[in-house]
């Protein structure tokens, strides 16, 4: 190797390195201007039961609302099965680039207790998702057909205690937030029910509308209507406030029974998707919540807006699945 050449070598390796760098920048700049420009196609909003229950019909006025927001179609797939457990799978194992989102209740936080108790692998972990936001956070009601006997919950109550396993209840699904806040009244009223899972909470509504069975808990927004229109009534509910649509309706507690049960709804996103995603998707969230005509449309579901943005509602998610945990956990294995 000449003089020359050894001179020229270190030159080359500079512009090597120079090329290197040059293509890394170009390469950071590319991905950081793919994600600027989120989204650039349809996003998909898992809802994890079928249609007409309380997550499918709060779904709908969000998914329209950030589809104005986003500039992009939110499409809904429902995806039910195994009380919620197959789509929030499926939303837990998607690609995390914000094409997938979820919309769910608080069942998210009851399957995987649930499995544990079963000594079944979980669907999915909790750590597996990042949350968006809160949307709304009712207290279940305790629904019976209109041409029942019962014209109080107590009344319920005591029917259930002469006749145990007489009386049936349908739900959305094992360990559901259907079932849940059943087993929680039974437990604090010493009474014995007989539990009819169904596949999401709009079959179980039409079970009780069809006969099938005799009672429900279920959130507001999927029986508002049918109390309206006389086919079903409220007896009580698990919160420990009126309900905004159904004022009339008294608590259990107030009832003299210590049975509480929220169930709330929220979006999420897999844990791993980009901050500048989940970015875009807050943004539009929260000012979503801001707008009146949001609120009104979330209200006329029947569940009025009850909004946590994304730091407060990751806070008040932990504290509630702690507390949804130790009641799973005393409930036991129910097969």
């Amino acid at each position: 190797m000449t003089p020359k050449q050894k001179n020229a070598l270190p030159s080359s390796m500079s512009a090597t390195g120079k090329l290197t760098s040059l293509l890394l920048v170009l390469s950071l700049a590319t991905a950081s201007q793919a994600l600027a420009q989120y989204p650039e196609r349809p996003v998909t909003m898992i809802v994890p039961f079928p249609p007409g229950g309380v997550a499918d019909t709060v779904a709908r006025p969000v998914a329209d609302a950030m589809s104005k927001a986003l500039g992009k179609t939110v499409v809904i797939e429902n995806k039910g099965g195994a009380g919620g457990a197959i789509g929030i799978g499926a939303s837990a194992h998607a690609k995390p680039d914000g094409y997938t989102i979820l919309l769910s209740l608080s069942s998210i936080s009851i399957l995987p207790e649930a499995d544990k108790i079963l000594g079944r692998t979980p669907a999915y972990r909790l750590d597996q998702f990042k949350p968006i936001a809160r949307i709304t956070a009712d207290p279940t009601v305790l629904v019976v057909r209109a041409d029942a006997p019962w014209k109080s919950a107590n009344e319920f109550i005591e029917a259930a205690r002469k006749d145990p396993k007489g009386i049936t209840y349908g739900s959305s699904g094992l360990y559901g937030t259907m079932h849940v806040p059943m087993e929680i009244l039974s437990q604090a009223a010493g009474i014995s029910l007989s539990h009819i899972p169904y596949t999401g909470a709009g079959p179980a509504v039409a079970g009780l509308l069809g006969n099938h069975v005799q009672a429900l808990a279920t959130g507001p927004a999927s029986i508002v209507q049918q109390v309206k229109a006389g086919k079903v009534r409220a007896l009580a509910h698990w919160g420990d406030k009126p309900i905004a649509s159904m004022p009339d309706v008294p608590s259990l507690k107030s009832l003299g029974h210590d049975a509480t049960f929220i169930q709330w709804s929220g979006v999420f996103v897999p844990a791993d998707t980009p901050a500048e995603v989940t970015e875009t998707l807050k943004t539009s969230l929260d000012k979503l919540a801001a707008d009146p005509a949001f609120a009104k449309t979330i209200g006329n579901t029947g569940s009025p807006l009850d909004y946590l943005p994304a730091k407060a509602f990751a806070q008040y998610w932990k504290q509630d699945a702690q507390g949804i945990a130790a009641t799973v956990q005393k409930m036991g294995k129910i097969e």
